[in-house]
């Protein structure tokens, strides 16, 4: 494995709201589940939309760098990393194309719906379409993870660091009663590296307020 480390490039500061969710936490999980070394970069809050279009063509994070490779969007970030660990992804042919089939299921079948519904939460807006989309797919990986206690073979895998993170969503993790899936984030985040990559991530921003505080102050 490489010993250079790889950069996630995050934002320098957010709100109070989004810490502990900003997607840079993705790539951080897996580095420290898979002993990759790595750094913090930062692209500025303030003016986000257009000063690191250069990196990031819709002005988001995450971003990670190794070596030559620059990428954007946290799920190819992930697919690269678990490239260079069997940690995240296992070597057999079986086992990673299942891994990355759950990890599309986790960005493009939950998380695109979760995510519309938590915003038309926080809007206090209603759209029942929306509503009844998010409790079937729900109710459907509910039934996934009864029986289970990992996506893929009987390990951790990168396919567990993404459902998990789309399903800790606060808002998400309250909406119905489904057991199985509140017992699976339950394991996942009380894995050390998630929270040691959750409490990086809260330093991190603990630590821009201070900063901000300080220029204020001045």
């Amino acid at each position: 494995m490489p010993t250079d480390p790889v950069t996630i490039w995050t934002y320098d500061w957010v709100p109070e709201g989004p810490r502990g969710f900003v997607r840079d936490i993705r790539l951080r999980w897996a580095c420290e589940e898979a002993d990759i070394p790595y750094r913090i970069a930062t692209v500025p809050f303030d003016g986000r939309k257009t000063n690191h279009l250069d990196r990031q063509p819709f002005g988001q994070v995450p971003m990670l760098e190794d070596g030559p490779i620059s990428l954007f969007e946290s799920g190819a970030g992930l697919i690269h990393l678990g490239s260079r660990s069997e940690a995240l992804i296992p070597p057999d042919e079986k086992g990673r194309a299942e891994t990355i089939q759950w990890i599309f299921a986790g960005l493009n079948t939950l998380e695109m719906v979760t995510m519309p519904w938590v915003v038309l939460q926080w809007s206090k807006e209603d759209m029942p379409a929306i509503t009844g989309w998010l409790d079937n797919r729900l109710a459907q990986m509910e039934t996934v993870l009864g029986p289970r206690e990992w996506l893929v073979g009987d390990g951790f895998t990168l396919a567990d660091l993404v459902m998990a993170d789309v399903l800790r969503v606060d808002l998400v993790r309250k909406r119905g009663d489904r057991p199985a899936s509140e017992a699976y984030v339950e394991r996942m985040i009380g894995r050390p590296a998630f929270r040691k990559a959750y409490a990086d991530q809260m330093a991190h921003f603990a630590r821009a307020d201070e900063t901000r505080k300080e220029n204020d102050d001045d």
